[in-house]
């Protein structure tokens, strides 16, 4: 049973009950802290990608994993009509408190709206949980773009984490892809269920999105092996 500790934290920041921050950590690296005042930034706090994403976007919006609803917020101020979806109740609470006009708890598998703007962002495909599921995700996105519609998601290649010191890769090519993570999630002493969380590589993605008819391309490197990518209706 999800436990909703990310929404939790959410809440507990935006109600100043701010003592400590989330803990992350994968199955091939150590704990790490996620600031909750990062889940909260402002367009100028954002990484480069974001800012160029919320640039990017147009017509009507569909953010999806809104968190705190900072894009969404953005995107509003901007006269843009947004909505915003999360699968995490506390985080769909403290978006609609920070006044985000449409926002929906809900699994994008579940949306059947249209929209010309599908904003994923944070590590998008990242919901996309395991490579052999991309196809399906992105054919239901597909599914949702307006004629002209666009996606634009952000993903990093990780093959870095798996780099030893001379530069040599130690990837078991008989496991899974490298970028399929067990992702876990803790605060305040509870642990969250494990979640399968997906770093993609451009070139898979975009081999992806050829396959479903779907055109791909980079928009902008990141300064950590992250890129954006904006993926459109052939």
């Amino acid at each position: 049973m999800n436990k909703d500790l990310f929404g939790k934290a959410l809440q507990d920041y935006f109600n100043n009950n701010y003592t400590e921050d989330l803990i992350t950590s994968t199955n091939i690296s150590g704990e790490d802290e996620l600031p909750l005042p990062y889940l909260f930034r402002s367009y100028s706090e954002m990484p480069k990608l974001e800012q160029k994403a919320l640039q990017l976007a147009k017509g009507t919006v569909l953010d999806v994993g809104c968190g705190s609803g900072s894009h969404s917020l953005y995107l509003q101020e901007k006269g843009f009509k947004v909505k915003a979806i999360d699968i995490s109740e506390g985080a769909v609470k403290v978006a609609k408190q920070r006044g985000v006009k449409h926002v929906e708890q809900k699994d994008i598998l579940k949306e059947t709206e249209t929209f010309d703007t599908i904003l994923l962002l944070m590590n998008g495909t990242g919901i996309f949980q395991e490579v052999s599921l991309v196809s399906a995700y992105l054919n239901h996105l597909k599914s949702l773009l307006n004629p002209g519609g666009q996606i634009l998601i952000d993903s990093s290649d990780i093959k870095y984490m798996y780099e030893d010191d001379d530069g040599g890769l130690w990837i078991d090519t008989n496991a899974n892809y490298y970028g399929e993570l067990d992702y876990f999630l803790s605060y305040k002493g509870e642990e969250e269920e494990k979640m399968k969380w997906l770093y993609l590589d451009f070139e898979r993605l975009q081999l992806a999105c050829e396959g479903v008819g779907l055109q791909c391309e980079k928009v902008l490197d990141g300064e950590h092996f992250d890129f954006l990518v904006r993926i459109s209706l052939k």
